[in-house]
């Protein structure tokens, strides 16, 4: 067997321990580590396997992962998240479907502490599900915009999905971390419009809400929630202004979010502990799989599977436009089965040389595909986000219940996507405003 042969058989057989609920880092381990010794032979495999892990781990741009997990660690653990929904609610309750609106907003910001999206769904389910079942509200609609808005986090800067991929494709974290603003600000304003539409159409799935609201109590709550604003302006402003590289940035976010805490008596010594503990699971688990997926690529690259494809890709003649919708069908259905952080390290060694072989731009490229990898995150069979939201609400909703509530978020994802598609300018508009400043 050709060494390309042996490559190419490593994809399905990959596939095919991930459905049978292999985990991911342990697939792509083996299956690479197998198909090395085939190609390379066992003592290059194994100078490979010692060198790598190490050479991974002293990576300095993956550096931003632990502290940026450890800003949303210290922001959750310390309370500077709990007055999200609260403000969101007396500033947004008297529009149709308002709850649903001020769940997406109140989201948004806590995907802008946290970066995850299931630490979104599970917060914010916890917040606002009650909430809204307490003033009439149909199950599916409030537990699909929570499902749904748990997506945000993944766009919406810090996100973990944006350093991986740009430190796997060498492009500008800092870039990637802004071009998330704008089609993360579109999702959460797309996602109201559509519930917004809906309350006004069948106003019996989400009953206006009669409660008198005062502006000192609106602006009151404000005060509540003023450290979040600044922690993520202090982020994303360092980037921009030029004045740190997004490493820089996660680690002043990460002091910025001690100093807040402790300055607002909220920094005990068991929520320190809780976010140390939490930063270093989450990265292990990050890294293993990355680990994995970094094996995979020297794998292939001995195998000459990126070379192989590029080829045949190349001969076709595709353009952009056809080679991104081809691949978005890939992400969509991969998306239905498997956890999005491993899908992009299981594809990017794959697909990724075929971008490039198009000329695409990789930070165009890097919006739209976080972007499907969340989408799979809300889409049947296997929609993460709507598990969280089942274990918040237990027996009170069905699962069936929850999928049939984001189906309206489905629908409101076909028209972010064709924006996002259509008019890369939305992506790319903020990364060129700091590279040609």
């Amino acid at each position: 067997m050709s060494n390309l042969a042996v490559g190419l058989s490593a994809i399905p057989l990959l596939l095919l321990l991930m459905a049978l609920r292999v985990p991911i880092a342990i697939a792509l381990g083996a299956v690479s580590l197998g198909g090395l010794m085939l190609v390379r032979g066992t003592s290059a495999t194994l100078s490979i396997f010692g060198d790598m892990p190490m050479e991974f781990g002293a990576s300095w741009a993956l550096s931003a992962v632990p502290m940026f997990i450890f800003m949303g660690s210290i922001a959750f653990h310390t309370g500077l998240t709990n007055g999200l929904f609260e403000a969101a609610r007396l500033w947004l309750s008297r529009l149709p479907g308002g709850l649903a609106v001020a769940t997406n907003f109140a989201s948004a910001g806590f995907a802008a502490a946290s970066g995850s999206s299931l630490a979104t769904c599970a917060a914010m389910g916890r917040l606002a599900i009650p909430q809204m079942l307490k003033h009439g509200y149909d199950p599916a609609l409030a537990s699909g915009a929570v499902a749904a808005a748990g997506t945000l986090g993944a766009l919406i800067p810090p996100s973990i999905m944006f350093v991986l991929y740009g430190w796997y494709t060498e492009t500008s974290i800092g870039a990637l971390l802004l071009a998330g603003i704008i089609p993360g600000i579109l999702t959460a304003v797309i996602y109201s419009v559509f519930v917004v539409a809906r309350s006004m159409w069948k106003p019996e799935t989400a009953p206006p809400i009669r409660e008198e609201v005062s502006w000192s109590d609106r602006f009151a709550s404000l005060l509540e929630i003023w450290p979040l604003p600044i922690l993520v302006m202090g982020v994303v402003g360092s980037i921009y202004a030029g004045v740190a590289t997004a490493t820089e940035a996660a680690a002043l976010g990460a002091i910025f979010a001690l100093v807040i805490a402790a300055a607002r008596g909220a920094l005990s010594v068991e929520a320190f502990r809780r976010s140390v503990v939490e930063t270093l699971v989450s990265t292990s688990s990050i890294f293993f799989v990355a680990i994995g997926a970094m094996l995979l690529t020297r794998f292939f690259a001995f195998a000459g599977v990126p070379r192989f494809l590029s080829q045949q890709v190349g001969g076709l003649g595709l353009d952009p436009l056809t080679l991104i919708l081809g691949l978005s069908v890939i992400y969509l259905v991969l998306g239905c089965f498997l956890d999005g952080l491993g899908v992009m390290l299981l594809t990017l060694p794959v697909l990724y040389p075929l971008m490039k072989q198009a000329n695409i731009d990789p930070i165009w490229a890097g919006v739209i595909i976080v972007k499907y990898l969340e989408i799979g995150m809300i889409t049947p069979p296997v929609g993460l986000n709507v598990y969280v939201v089942k274990g918040v609400v237990g027996d009170r909703i069905p699962l069936t219940t929850i999928f049939r509530g984001v189906g309206l978020f489905l629908l409101a994802e076909v028209v972010i996507m064709t924006l996002l598609i259509g008019f890369p300018i939305l992506s790319t508009f903020l990364p060129n405003q700091l590279l040609y400043r």
